[in-house]
């Protein structure tokens, strides 16, 4: 009633032969993830002139990718508002994968930038 597969199968079974991609580890993954969002909260902070701030986050990128990161060479004329925004987000973003990570002192520094993001953002009424 079935006629029997003739043809072999696309897929592979776990375990046989040598894996063809080189596979990282969910930490692993996550170290990667976080150098990114901390990486474009660097270009940005950078852009802000916040020097002091950059150096942390370069710090930290630096220890998780071991190497330092390349910066920011000069700044642009964007809004200085739009700037303080995209950074809250990243450093958002950067927490976020933190915590997943369990790395606490990245997940300081970036509860930290979004308070001073946040700061930045608030009307001067407010301050």
């Amino acid at each position: 009633m079935y006629e029997p597969i003739r043809t072999k199968s696309v897929h592979r079974m776990t375990g046989t032969g040598r894996p063809e991609i080189p596979h990282r580890s969910r930490g692993e993954e996550l170290d990667v993830q976080l150098a990114g969002h901390l990486g474009a909260l660097l270009t940005v902070t950078d852009e802000l002139g916040l020097d002091q701030a950059a150096e942390r986050i370069a710090g930290q990128i630096a220890r998780l990718r071991g190497t330092p990161p390349a910066r920011h060479a000069g700044r642009s004329e964007q809004d200085t508002r739009a700037l303080h925004e995209r950074a809250h987000d990243l450093a958002a973003r950067a927490l976020l994968v933190a915590a997943s990570r369990a790395d606490t002192t990245v997940a300081i520094l970036a509860a930290e930038r979004m308070d001073a993001h946040a700061a930045a953002l608030a009307p001067a009424a407010a301050r």
